[in-house]
């Protein structure tokens, strides 16, 4: 999909784009070998071409932060498939919903082969060089809550890297809810022990665990554990149907 993407190059719009596809055009090569065909003003397409050049000798050298940069963020997913390989999965527990009055108690990071969880009072700290490894982050709800709280409590982190907040593109396509209702509709279940589990019942198990019960701070883990790993089992699941659907919505049927 970021082969077919024009929004993130200066002075290119959502309405070039579309009549870009509409025309039949979507990759960036297709474009410069038929930009005759393109219905858009002459100083647009050469405005595009260079756009173009620049973009893939941007994403040869892997440049995550100039499409960080230059695409809108509600658009980051659009690159998911090119930096897939260099992902973490993200999500945070927390003794409330506070950034300002509450702290960070676990945070999850998930690669797409190893899950690892960070706890406060034993590593939590280690996220401070661990984040900043990655090229692209997902969340769920992490715009406005994890990403926020991780800020606040560790400022000296630099967040450069695409950002896929998954509960935006999802509502797209009919996915609303929190994720474990979107889970459900996905078919993706969950352990035993945590099934039923809520954010509240996170805040609960860490107060059991401050209390000196570490069976509760295990469940608490694991509960922890299967957000991130469902988070990039949702995104692998359903990114076919965003492209189809950002397609769609410009009238045409085209292909990522």
């Amino acid at each position: 999909m970021l082969e077919s993407t024009y929004i993130h190059m200066p002075m290119i719009g959502a309405t070039i784009e579309k009549r870009i596809w509409t025309s039949g055009v979507r990759k960036w090569e297709e474009f410069l070998s038929e930009r005759d065909s393109v219905p858009i003003p002459d100083k647009k397409k050469s405005l595009i071409c260079a756009g173009i050049v620049d973009s893939l000798d941007r994403l040869k050298a892997r440049d995550h932060a100039f499409f960080a940069c230059s695409l809108p963020s509600s658009e980051h997913w659009r690159a998911y498939r090119h930096f897939s390989d260099d992902v973490a999965c993200v999500d945070i527990e927390t003794t409330g919903l506070s950034p300002c009055h509450d702290s960070i108690t676990v945070v999850g990071i998930y690669n797409g082969k190893e899950a690892r969880t960070y706890v406060k009072g034993i590593d939590l700290e280690e996220i401070v060089e661990e984040l900043p490894k990655y090229k692209t982050l997902i969340t769920f709800n992490g715009a406005r809550f994890d990403l926020p709280f991780i800020k606040r409590e560790f400022p000296q982190i630099e967040f450069d890297q695409l950002h896929i907040d998954l509960m935006y593109p999802l509502r797209r396509i009919g996915l609303s809810g929190g994720l474990k209702k979107i889970e459900q509709m996905l078919g993706i279940s969950r352990s035993e022990g945590t099934t039923g589990l809520s954010g509240f019942d996170a805040v609960r198990l860490w107060r059991e665990y401050e209390r000196g019960n570490n069976r509760s701070l295990d469940l608490l883990l694991e509960y922890n554990r299967e957000d991130i790993v469902n988070l990039k089992t949702i995104i692998d699941m359903v990114y076919d149907r965003l492209v189809e659907n950002k397609f769609g919505q410009a009238g045409c049927s085209c292909k990522k």
